[in-house]
């Protein structure tokens, strides 16, 4: 499928906010206050109450129909009551609006089909593109864009980076933008699906997927709107970058949950998991599993194989990594012999001590140093046996230096990809934020950086049986 033209709905000129209000609390008061915090295009008030609005120090006229204002309008972003969407919906059609976030609630979902109707059927005569309705809005990280009605004290926005979020939940929404915010992890745009009325899931997977901000898509869904669009738009879309999808709705009573809630059908969770597995698609079981995967595929290049090596300062671990990656159907990897030799040489000479282990998991032990590590490092990496490197990293050894950081830096160079985990609290919290700005992502638990492992196998062998690796 051609991917949709929507660059209006992220890239505005101008915005109209329908329903905007003076009174704190109120929805129409925090779209405007999220929008006119760092977007620097036209924003126009609306309300047919008239008046003037102040939000962020600025003062706004209110126009008492989006007819009304002096320009041309790109989005509309409508919180109104319901029962008036339809008709405000054709006002901007008259205005030449392109497309329209509605916020509003009360459709599909509250057992009012025959209003959202109305609505699709107002929106398509005008050509109107709709995103919703009872949906918390769409956010731009890269320029600002963002009518998300949570304000920012409740609710942070990430930094701009690679990875794109899309929920069917504007509650799941919001609490993965705070959790991506306190995780610094990095976003592209996040979409609230809403009801789909219109645009649905599969037309913003076409979307991002030609989106060059965009590097990883992930989202949360309860059901597709239409299976045979969203099986060719993903399958289409996976063979160019990641797409990670949490699914709930996976029980009966879960599923029946999803229907009332914004009234989709989620139908066998069976069927989701045999077409996530025939398209490419990375199914998550938690949010947690959805931002590992997603993190490992923003930041390092699928992996060619599913042999792990493993270098680490505390046996303890590398076994749990062990464990983890081999009930993840990954292999560890077998050194070759020229590798074992090389270990063997510099624990003859001295440059590696006697004690540690080189059968993988490599155990450089307790005391090692950054340099330790990094002969380690690179024995393991220059192994053609070794698809994937995984570091465990237990900071608390006064031995371990800050040398590590730009040793992982250098690592890179061999173009194959590495995981990094850091167990503990602060410090271990400090180095992992430095070691990611060098481009190499950091995990707080062994479960985590097995996720991360998977994620860039499974990815690999996709791309690889569709001959793209």
């Amino acid at each position: 499928m051609e991917a949709p033209k929507l660059d209006f709905l992220f890239y505005p000129r101008s915005v109209a906010v329908i329903g905007a209000s003076n009174v704190p609390g109120k929805v129409g008061n925090a779209i405007m206050r999220s929008i006119t915090l760092r977007y620097d295009g036209k924003v126009y008030a609306v309300n047919v109450k008239g008046g003037e609005i102040e939000v962020n120090g600025r003062k706004f006229p209110v126009y008492r129909s989006i007819k009304d204002v002096p320009d041309e309008v790109d989005v509309a972003v409508i919180a109104v009551p319901a029962k008036f969407v339809p008709d405000v919906i054709d006002e901007c059609g008259e205005k030449g609006v392109k497309g329209a976030v509605v916020i509003s609630a009360g459709f599909k979902e509250a057992g009012r089909a025959e209003l959202e109707e109305e609505l699709v059927r107002r929106a398509r005569k005008w050509g109107i593109r709709v995103v919703g309705p009872n949906c918390l809005g769409v956010t731009n990280l890269e320029n600002g864009f963002d009518c998300n009605f949570n304000p920012p004290e409740r609710q942070a926005r990430p930094p701009f980076g690679k990875v794109a979020f899309m929920s069917q939940s504007g509650a799941f929404g919001a609490a993965i933008l705070d959790w991506a915010a306190s995780h610094k992890i990095g976003m592209s745009k996040f979409i609230s699906l809403g009801n789909m009325a219109d645009l649905d899931e599969s037309d913003f997977i076409a979307y991002l997927g030609e989106d060059e901000k965009t590097g990883v898509i992930t989202g949360y869904i309860e059901g597709v709107k239409d299976g045979r669009k969203f099986f060719n738009v993903a399958k289409e879309v996976t063979l160019k970058k990641p797409i990670i999808i949490l699914k709930a709705g996976r029980t009966e009573a879960g599923a029946k949950a999803a229907a009332s809630h914004t009234g989709s059908l989620a139908g066998s969770y069976k069927i989701y998991e045999a077409a996530f597995e025939q398209t490419g698609v990375l199914s998550a079981k938690s949010m947690r599993q959805l931002f590992n995967y997603a993190k490992a595929l923003a930041m390092q290049k699928p992996a060619k194989g599913n042999r792990v090596a493993i270098v680490t300062n505390g046996g303890g671990a590398g076994v749990m990594m062990s464990d983890g990656l081999l009930e993840r159907g990954m292999k560890l990897a077998e050194l070759s012999e020229e590798t074992n030799e090389r270990f063997r040489k510099d624990i003859e000479e001295g440059k590696l001590p006697h004690h540690m282990s080189y059968r993988n998991p490599i155990d450089v032990i307790g005391d090692a140093p950054s340099s330790r590590y990094e002969i380690a490092m690179r024995y393991a990496l220059e192994d053609p046996n070794v698809d994937v490197l995984v570091v465990i990293a237990l900071f608390q050894s006064p031995a371990l230096d800050e040398g590590i950081v730009e040793a992982m830096e250098r690592m890179q160079a061999y173009g194959k990809p590495i995981v990094f985990v850091a167990p503990g609290g602060a410090y271990p919290h400090k180095m992992a934020r430095n070691i990611e700005l060098k481009g190499v992502p950091v995990y707080e638990t062994v479960e985590d950086g097995v996720d991360a492992v998977y994620a860039l196998v499974k990815y690999g062998e996709w791309l690889r049986e569709n001959g793209k690796l």
